[in-house]
Order: C-alpha cells, then structure tokens, then sequence
C-alpha cells in the first residue's frame, strides 16, 4: 500500500487527473454494455460493493495511522447525506443509459458542473455573470443534443438531465462535508449507502436473480473496480497537486472520452445536430470552470 502511494506521488497531477477523466468517460460505456445483462438498480448495487472493497484497504490503513474523530453521527451523517444524491444520481444515469447512446449520457451529465454554482447561490456561494452565460450555453447545448426536430425528447435523455442535478447536490454535500471528515471514510460511506439502496431497490422493484448474465461481467467490474475504487483514489491524489482551476478543467474532459468509447467501443455515431450539442455543452463548461464562480466548490470525492 505505502509503495502503490509513493508510486502516485511521483507521477504528475495533471497525468493522474487526465487518467481519471478518460477512466470515467469510458465507465459510460461500460455502463451502458452492463444492461444487456443485468438489471440497472442490480448493477448500482454491485458496482457500489465492488467499490467499497476497492476502498477498505486504504480506509482500514488510515484509521490505524489517525483516530476517528468526532461522534459517530458526525462521522455517519456525512456518507448518509452525500449517498443519497449519489444513489439518486447513478439510479437516473443509468435508467437514461438504457435508452441512449453513452455518448450523449457523457455530455448530458457534465451539466452537473455547470449546475454547482447555480444551486450554491441557495447556500450562499457567490457566482458571476459568467456563470449565467454558462448556463445559457448549457441549456442551448441541451437542446441542440436532446430535442429532435419535432421537438420531442427522449426519456433517457430526461433522466440523464434529472441525473445531473443530484450530481450536483452531491457535489455541493461533499463540499460542506468533506473539510470536517475523514475524507476515505466519507468516500467509503457514500458508497456503502449507495450500495445498500440500490440492493433494496433491486429486491423491491427487479425480477430475477442480481446476478450478471455473463457479457455483464466485464463492464460490471470495470465499472465497479476501475471506475469507482481506482478513479477515486486516482482523483484525490491528483487534485492535491494540481491548481483547482485546471483540475477542474482537466475534469471536464470525462465527456469527450465518453463520446470517442462510445464511438470506438460501441460503434455509435452521433447526428450534426448532435455533434453542434456537444461542442456548445463543452464550451459551457469550460467557461464555467475558468471563469465561474468566486470561492470555486470543487468536486471532491467525486463523481464516480
């Protein structure tokens, strides 16, 4: 454990980041391949566990370096509240991958990062008019990716939208609470929760056994190991080298990757009308990042 760290702490922020970023891109396409052969509530469940286990060695390792601190509702309310804009945001992402491409469901989620300083105004984060054109060019982008020409939308495409807004919940959660927690024990709690709903809401709501058929097996555990555990931890030793601004921006990029796996990988290929959406919702968010809001919120712990 202590060698793979002292390995990470050698290599650039800005390569560690970038490898984030295409490891998340890609995950949309591992999503989106798992449901041929499992059920999304089933998938959530057993990605979050993977994770969890990904987790544990480096959460049981820092425990005995640093005591808990704090009482345990201090420490278990924080995992509570940021799992369950986590569930809720992966539970909309996949149920909008079922019937979209993965790269539309990259580009469409990335709306969280322009959300974040629109939904801080309510708790007293700042934003400049930047961010307002941000949202503008947001909103353009939406249109342009999910409005057809007869002005219909695609109900994967509303969830994807519903997704991003409790990304951005969770963002905002993981802000307020990350400065006053272990931050591997908050990342390991939401996880856990996440986890442990998406196991009820299988059970309740899914038939069949939580299984894999066994195509699902690959993107499941790349999903669950590659994506969550190792993106994570890839996450939070690249950002304490690199400048909030460019790790953000570097960030950004998780929906061109998801755009060229989806094209590489599963052969999709996007409309003009499309291709205009994206280019207009990636300019959105690099403007926001760079430009946005004052006592910049950054995504800590992350989306996984």
């Amino acid at each position: 454990m202590k060698k793979n760290q002292d390995r990470l702490d050698k290599i650039p922020g800005e390569a560690l980041l970038l490898l984030t970023a295409i490891i998340w891109g890609t995950g949309f396409v591992a999503q989106r391949k798992a449901m041929e052969g499992m059920q999304p509530f089933a998938f959530v469940a057993l990605r979050f566990f993977l994770g969890c286990l990904v987790l544990l060695p480096a959460l049981l390792l820092s425990k005995n370096k640093e005591p808990a601190k704090g009482s345990l509702k201090e420490r278990i309310l924080p995992g509570l509240v940021s799992g369950l804009f986590l569930f809720a945001g992966t539970s909309m992402q996949q149920l909008g991958i079922m019937t979209t491409s993965a790269s539309k469901a990259g580009f469409l989620t990335s709306l969280y990062l322009v959300l974040v300083p629109v939904i801080g105004l309510f708790f007293g984060k700042k934003a400049n008019r930047w961010v307002w054109i941000g949202v503008g060019l947001a909103l353009l982008g939406v249109y342009y990716l999910s409005v057809d020409l007869q002005m219909s939308i695609q109900r994967g495409d509303i969830y994807l939208i519903i997704g991003a807004l409790f990304w951005a919940m969770q963002i905002l959660a993981l802000d307020h609470y990350s400065s006053k927690t272990n931050i591997l024990e908050l990342a390991f709690g939401q996880f856990f929760v996440a986890a442990v709903l998406g196991l009820v809401m299988s059970l309740i709501g899914e038939s069949g056994a939580m299984v894999p058929d066994p195509e699902a097996w690959g993107p499941l555990l790349y999903s669950g190991i590659v994506a969550v555990g190792m993106g994570f931890t890839l996450q939070v030793f690249g950002q304490s080298k690199v400048d909030p601004a460019l790790a953000s921006l570097i960030m950004s990029l998780e929906a061109v990757f998801a755009l060229f796996g989806g094209m590489l990988f599963l052969g999709e290929r996007l409309s003009g009308r499309e291709w205009w959406g994206c280019v207009i919702m990636l300019a959105a968010v690099v403007l926001v990042q760079l430009k946005g809001q004052q006592g910049k919120i950054e995504p800590k712990g992350g989306r996984a």
